[in-house]
């Protein structure tokens, strides 16, 4: 017991410092590609609704919960609406969806477009009836920053490596932590532990980050990176990534849910739904499988992912609480009504 309480603990660890690690990075791109661009991104695509949904519908259909990370930390800045996090996170079928293409490649396709198109209707629906949605996130105040002075500019011949012979504590505790992240990414010590699309990802990505710590100015790094994203937000999406998953894994080290579920078969359409509600990759694969081997029906898969979103919404728990009991919520209702409709239709 105590070897399992210390594998569970150990497992919860590593997926915390991913998914943080993750997201810090994504945060601070996003940081430097708004100052870069001088914001006109962020408002080509505040003013553009469509474009909105679309790209949260690809990035929630992109399997695995990258996808999802990103649309967080961009709405955790202001930049898309609430309604555009709701499309991604029922698009997404977080890891389950590389299950899935394994077992049953065309229909899980076919799933996911489903969803993909029932996510953006959705999200149309919730910015269409949603108007408050500034209270989700205003005592915060995440907006993403932009000042004039603080754009970055070319610089004078040398200046990068003036920067590093001066390295202030800021610049040397970022640099030092996106390469011990770096070491865990090529040594194999964090998921996925084989080379994916999803490792590159992680590797490009982070070195683009080192990139971007290791150049910027002093003034950028410590006002937007250091004060920003990192005093701000990364302690508290690790506090609550830690703790939700290490509650999750113990409940599923003493619960045999999927022997409980195939026992009440009747009730497995709100069980779905139900178990969707966590944030977790894990549970949903009971009705992966069950669907595989032909046990649960196809409406049943589909409401199990509309209300899932693996990982997805992990960091929204650090972002803004109300949200994401509001997002779960819309979820639930629209995964038991399309469960509904599926199983009354027949499929």
């Amino acid at each position: 017991m105590q070897r399992n309480l210390s594998k569970v603990i150990l497992d919860v660890l590593q997926h915390s410092v991913l998914i943080t690690s993750f997201v810090f990075i994504i945060m601070l791109l996003v940081e430097y590609l708004n100052v870069q661009t001088k914001g006109k991104w962020q408002k080509t695509i505040k003013k553009n609704k469509p474009v909105q949904y679309l790209i949260s519908a690809v990035l929630g259909a992109v399997p695995g919960c990258l996808g999802a990370f990103t649309i967080v930390s961009v709405y955790s800045h202001g930049v898309v609406s609430f309604g555009a996090l709701v499309t991604t996170m029922i698009a997404t079928s977080g890891d389950e969806a590389y299950v899935m293409l394994s077992l049953f490649p065309e229909k899980a396709i076919f799933l996911t477009i489903i969803i993909s198109i029932i996510g953006i209707i959705v999200g149309i629906l919730v910015d269409l009836f949603y108007k408050k949605q500034g209270a989700l996130l205003e005592k915060l105040g995440h907006s993403l920053q932009l000042h004039e002075e603080e754009l970055i500019e070319k610089q004078q011949k040398g200046y990068i490596l003036q920067q590093l012979k001066n390295i202030t504590f800021e610049r040397t505790l970022m640099i030092s932590l996106l390469v011990l992240f770096l070491i865990l990414i090529i040594g194999s010590y964090v998921e996925p532990h084989e080379w994916n699309w999803v490792r590159i990802t992680l590797l490009v990505s982070t070195l683009f980050a080192l990139f971007v710590v290791t150049t910027v100015p002093d003034h950028f790094l410590e006002e937007h990176l250091w004060q920003h994203v990192l005093k701000r937000h990364l302690l508290r999406i690790f506090l609550w990534t830690l703790g939700a998953l290490l509650v999750i894994n113990i409940l599923q080290s003493f619960l045999d849910i999927e022997s409980w579920i195939q026992a009440n078969t009747f009730t497995v359409l709100i069980i779905a739904v139900l178990i969707g509600i966590i944030p977790e990759s894990g549970p949903h694969l009971i009705f992966v499988t069950l669907f595989a081997s032909g046990s649960i029906p196809f409406s049943i898969l589909m409401a199990s992912s509309i209300v899932q979103d693996g990982h997805g919404t992990l960091p929204l728990l650090a972002v803004s609480k109300k949200g994401f009991i509001y997002l779960k919520a819309i979820n639930v209702v629209v995964g038991f009504v399309f469960g509904v409709l599926g199983i009354l239709f027949g499929f």
